[in-house]
Order: structure tokens, then C-alpha cells, then sequence
């Protein structure tokens, strides 16, 4: 794409917000500050280009501009386009970022902006979701020569990843963020529970006590939303295909049955599985009036909308990000954020303390890649665990906590074969 112009936006003039908001998620980002103090002062990027593809909001423009401090020359756009802020856009032009990326997006716009992000050839690709793969395995496969290694920050994207993997077509090295123990544990858990749960509550103004919430996937994701809405009084149920994690909910006190089982109960239900259909023409029919569906998960697939406008007479904008679909029989069901991450698309994303951790992990892993990535396979590799460590030991020391060390003694006893 000849002629990539330094940014498209909505308006640049609404950057003096977007500067409030990155300024506020960057004094409550401890470990990335640190870490962004050690790239700043290494340069360990010069001379290379990184392309991002992760939802535009502050604290990812935290992680941009941590990387340009690196050395990194970076172009930026986002994973979703209900989740873009257009004044954080507009704030990283204004700080001389490549910005590619407006809220709502169609698809062709949506598309044109990664193609766009790609198009000054990067060396290193940071995602959310596997978009940039995904053009980087079809249509950019050009580019491919350039890349020495990406990073992936979910579940979904690691999962897509991994199938190339297993199919002999991975193209480049890649460092499976999500993965690892600071991710799945906090992010995926805590973040993704309370900004769920938040995003939910100030779009509907509804209470959560006393209602019946239905959690479609019981991974690390699932089990934050769950047990967000038990801690708020629900009463939840857990829908599952893995026998395992079913019975690890039976095991937390939640109930457990199928999705057709669940349907006339819920009056809330929330997609976290990474998989499409998850609730289709056959459980909206059963559904009472006024429940409310919402997805947690990457892609907008899991609650079935096609068959939803195919089922209802009317479609009403009921407040702002809730649809109501009118049925045959009367009944409303209520879509929130158009069946996008509920949590960005209707809100603020995750929370910034969590996001600290998680960008944190993508400036290191980014920085693995530079330094390694020329060595390595094309393989879907864990994240160091030197790196996992330095994160956690980066955000004890921010919070003023210590932990003990195993003494000489302890660590030959634990990893010795003779305990003499």
C-alpha cells in the first residue's frame, strides 16, 4: 500500500482528553514504568517496526509508547472495532504514533486499518486476536520475510496460532502471552471478572443480586465472571463441553447443566468460550422476557444474531449499547455491545492494574523476539518463565511486599534426587 498516510482517525481534535485518559492509566502502571525505563535506556528495538493490533484505549497506548521509547518504530490499530476510543487515537497521533483506527467500524474500514498497520513491513507483530496473522498467513504473505517473531495476547488467537502450528504453516516465531501464569491468572481471571460485571452494570443500571446469571465457559476467563456474579449475590449457572471444568463448578458451588437447560432460566447470560453458536434459534425460543445476552469472548460469534433479527419482528435501540429484539409472542431479548467484548465495547476494558501486568509481558516478550526470535523455530513457544517472574517480582516490589527465597539447602533439596 503505497502512500500509507502517519494516521486515520476520527478527529484529532479530541486528543486532549485521550491525553488525560493515558496519562491516568500510566501513573497507575508500575511495572510497565519500570520496564519502559530499562528499554528506554537498552534500545533494544532500534531499528525495528512493530505492528500492533490490540484494543485502542489508554493503557495499550501505554504499551505504544513504551515501545517507541525502546527504540521501535510503531503502528498501531485495533483488535475490535466496537472498542477503539476515538480520543486516544487521536492523543497517540498527537504524540507521533502511526494510528489506524476509528469506533465503528465496518468490516472493509475495520480491515483497510490492519492492512494499513502492515503496510510499512514489520518486523515484530504484537496481537490480539490473530487479525494481523491471519492477513499475514493469506493475503500479506509478502511480508512474512520480515517478521522475525510475534506475540499473541489471547486465548483465541494462541488456539488459532497453535493450528497452524499443527498444520506445518505458522510462518514466524510466536511468543503465546496469553499463556503465561501473569496472564491467564490475573488478566484472564480478575481482569475479564470485574470489567465484565462493571461494563454490564453501567450499560444497564440493573441490579445483580438475586438474579440468575448463566456463564457459558468455565476457562480462566469464565471462572472470573462467575465468580464475580456469585460474590454480587447471583445465583449462577455454568454451561460447559469439558467434563473437567464442569466438575470443577459443581466443585466451587455453582450449578451446572446444558445451554437448552439454561435458557428459560437465565436472566443474564455471558458468552466466554472462544467458540461461535453458543447460544442459538433454539434457546432465544426459550428465553423469558427482558433476558439479557452478552459476549466475553474475542470474536462476536457466540450468541448467533443472524438467527436472532431472523427470529424477531421489530429491533429497538433500548438504551445506549442494549438492542431489544421483539419476538413473535412479544417477548424482548436484550443484546449488549452488539454481541462484542462487553467489557470494551461497553466499557473501559479491563482494569488498569491488571493491564499493567499484561503489557508488561508483551513489552518483554516483544523484547525476547527482538533478541531471540532469529534463533528460534516456527513454533508457538510459552513465555519465558524469566519473564513471568519479573513481572510478578516487579509488581511485589511496587506494592511493597516481600516474599521469601529458598536457601542453598531447600533449592538442592527440591530439585536434587539424593536427599542426603
Amino acid at each position: 500500500m503505497a502512500g500509507v498516510p502517519m494516521y486515520e482517525i476520527k478527529d484529532l481534535s479530541l486528543a486532549p482528553s485521550g491525553h488525560h485518559k493515558i496519562d491516568w492509566a500510566y501513573r497507575n502502571m508500575p511495572v510497565l514504568r519500570i520496564i519502559e525505563s530499562e528499554l528506554k535506556e537498552s534500545k533494544p528495538f532500534v531499528g525495528l517496526k512493530i505492528s500492533v493490533s490490540v484494543h485502542v484505549e489508554a493503557k495499550t497506548a501505554c504499551l505504544a509508547l513504551a515501545l517507541r521509547e525502546g527504540g521501535a518504530d510503531v503502528a498501531l490499530t485495533g483488535c475490535n472495532p466496537l472498542s477503539t476510543q476515538d480520543d486516544v487515537a487521536a492523543a497517540l497521533v498527537e504524540r507521533g504514533m502511526k494510528v489506524y483506527c476509528i469506533h465503528g467500524a465496518d468490516p472493509d474500514m475495520y480491515r483497510r486499518h490492519l492492512e494499513m498497520t502492515l503496510a510499512f513491513g514489520p518486523d515484530i507483530v504484537i496481537d490480539d486476536g490473530g487479525d494481523l496473522a491471519m492477513l499475514l498467513h493469506s493475503t500479506h504473505k509478502h511480508l512474512v520475510s520480515n517478521i522475525i517473531g510475534a506475540c499473541e495476547e489471547t486465548t483465541t488467537g494462541v488456539h488459532r496460532l497453535k493450528i497452524l502450528e499443527d498444520e506445518g504453516r505458522l510462518a514466524y516465531p510466536v511468543i503465546a502471552v496469553n499463556d503465561a501464569r501473569c496472564k491467564h491468572l490475573f488478566d484472564n481471571r480478575f481482569g475479564t471478572g470485574q470489567s465484565v460485571w462493571t461494563a454490564i452494570m453501567a450499560t444497564t443500571n440493573l441490579v445483580v443480586a438475586g438474579k440468575r446469571v448463566v456463564v457459558a465457559g468455565f476457562g480462566m476467563c469464565g471462572k472470573g465472571v462467575a465468580l464475580r456474579a456469585k460474590g454480587m449475590g447471583a445465583r449462577v449457572i455454568v454451561t460447559e463441553i469439558d467434563p473437567v471444568k464442569a466438575c470443577e463448578a459443581i466443585m466451587e458451588g455453582y450449578e451446572v447443566m446444558t445451554m437448552d437447560q439454561a435458557a428459560p432460566l437465565g436472566d443474564v447470560f455471558v458468552t466466554v468460550t472462544g467458540c461461535k453458536d453458543v447460544i442459538t434459534k433454539q434457546h432465544f425460543e426459550k428465553m423469558k422476557d427482558g433476558a439479557i445476552c452478552c459476549n466475553a469472548g474475542h470474536f462476536d460469534v457466540e450468541i448467533n444474531l443472524v438467527q436472532l433479527a431472523e427470529m424477531s419482528t421489530d429491533k429497538k435501540v433500548l438504551r445506549q449499547n442494549i438492542d431489544g429484539y421483539i419476538m413473535n409472542d412479544g417477548r424482548t431479548i436484550c443484546i449488549l455491545a452488539e454481541g462484542r467484548l462487553v467489557n470494551l465495547a461497553s466499557g473501559d476494558g479491563h482494569p488498569v492494574e491488571i493491564m499493567d501486568m499484561s503489557f508488561a509481558l508483551q513489552a518483554q516478550s516483544a523484547r525476547y523476539i527482538a533478541e531471540h526470535g532469529k534463533d528460534l523455530d516456527k513454533k508457538v513457544y510459552d513465555t519465558p518463565q524469566v519473564i513471568d517472574d519479573r513481572v510478578a517480582e516487579f509488581l511485589l516490589q511496587s506494592k511493597g511486599f516481600s516474599i521469601d527465597q529458598l536457601t542453598p539447602e531447600q533449592d538442592h533439596y527440591i530439585h536434587s534426587w539424593d536427599l542426603e
